[in-house]
């Protein structure tokens, strides 16, 4: 099953590049661009088309959509002709069978949230009716088998307060959900930005769930990462072709679906049976907190800065890390490489958490919250000189 997850990156690669010129030109000849200027939070440059997500989100659905009509209807007999990849295939059609019903509720998932984020791009549709639509989608997945953050189940026929714990456990996973996809909708403000941060993160998610034989998490990391590997080829800078919320809502949403579908903590009769698999220490919970470090700050502190002014924290402007980092000196194409690198330097770190020991996971737990306080200390430091030089 090695193969066949690594072929998803190939897969979704050679969907994702020839989809982005399609688009590319499609947007040009049909006018679809981000128009500068339109926006207070936009960049000062030409307009761009902003139809990139169409193709990734494409490049994502058609080995979906024909991985789950492959488990259903090609017959067992058959997958031996494709020889050791068909034979791994074969080996594991019983799990990939029990697997699609959810498979099939996310392609459901990712297709609303794609549609909502083009009609967005060409008309907004207001803030609250865009997070109504993303907390509904958040529900479906939350209420899918087995996709939850935590399992609080809870003892058979146990009443009182245990009876609230799968309740809990759904509103977690809605939270960190619809949180996730906003980081990235939050993130998608440079060139290179969102789809650069996502690859790292998507790659990192790749490999730990490799690592663990988790091969329907492995498949869909792999061919988020085809995708936005085809998708930065227009998008790094000077960008040809951007995501557009139909693209960035339809990333963060696969990579937050990713996180909670992954497992961090192998609890006793679990049938996970890599050799990596997670220890079964608590700490493996902290994984995704380690790996989504950098873009949950960029979440926050923008939504910290815009509260104390008085602001609605969904309203678009240029307090991002990455303006922030620019407004210290840094070229636009540095601002994104600080922030890309700072998520390569704390996601390497979530490859393996899951599977250390608590002391070897507090090492890590401590590495990441230093890197994003030295951001942090740096930025503010910064900033006062930059506010003391102007006076």
């Amino acid at each position: 099953m090695l193969w066949v997850c690594l072929a998803m990156v190939v897969a979704g690669f050679g969907l994702a590049w020839p989809g982005c010129a399609l688009m590319l030109a499609a947007g040009r000849r049909w006018g679809l661009l981000d128009a500068a200027g339109r926006e207070a939070h936009k960049e000062d440059k030409p307009a761009v088309p902003n139809v990139g997500g169409i193709a990734v989100f494409w490049a994502v659905a058609l080995p979906m959509a024909a991985a789950i009509a492959a488990v259903w209807f090609v017959p067992a007999g058959w997958w031996p002709v494709l020889g050791t990849l068909g034979d791994a295939v074969a080996s594991h059609l019983p799990g990939l069978k029990r697997t699609t019903a959810i498979g099939g509720t996310v392609l459901g998932a990712l297709a609303v949230v794609h549609v909502m984020g083009l009609f967005d791009d060409r008309k907004p549709l207001g803030p609250w009716t865009k997070l109504l639509v993303q907390v509904a989608v958040a529900v479906a997945v939350a209420t899918s088998g087995g996709s939850r953050v935590l399992d609080f189940d809870g003892p058979e026929d146990a009443g009182g307060w245990w009876a609230l714990l799968p309740a809990v456990s759904v509103g977690v996973t809605v939270l960190w959900i619809v949180t996730i996809t906003n980081a990235f909708n939050f993130l998608d403000n440079m060139d290179g930005l969102s789809g650069g941060v996502a690859a790292v993160i998507a790659s990192v998610f790749l490999a730990a769930t490799l690592l663990n034989h988790q091969w329907f998490v492995a498949s869909l990391s792999a061919v988020l990462l085809g995708a936005l590997l085809g998708f930065l080829r227009y998008n790094r800078p000077p960008a040809r072709l951007y995501l557009g919320d139909g693209g960035s809502l339809v990333v963060g949403l696969l990579l937050a679906v990713i996180s909670v579908r992954t497992t961090y903590v192998a609890l006793p009769g679990s049938a996970e049976t890599g050799a990596l698999a997670p220890s079964g220490g608590w700490h493996g919970i902290l994984t995704p907190l380690v790996i989504f470090a950098v873009p949950l700050y960029d979440l926050v502190s923008v939504s910290m800065i815009r509260l104390r002014s008085g602001r609605s924290p969904m309203a678009g402007d240029r307090n991002h890390f990455s303006h922030r980092l620019v407004k210290l000196g840094l070229s636009r194409g540095a601002a994104v490489s600080v922030i890309v690198l700072a998520t390569v330097a704390t996601g390497i770190g979530g490859v393996m958490m899951a599977r250390l020991e608590p002391w070897q996971a507090a090492l890590v737990a401590g590495q990441t919250l230093a890197v994003v306080l030295t951001l942090a200390l740096l930025e503010r430091a910064g900033l006062r000189g930059h506010s003391a030089s102007r006076r």
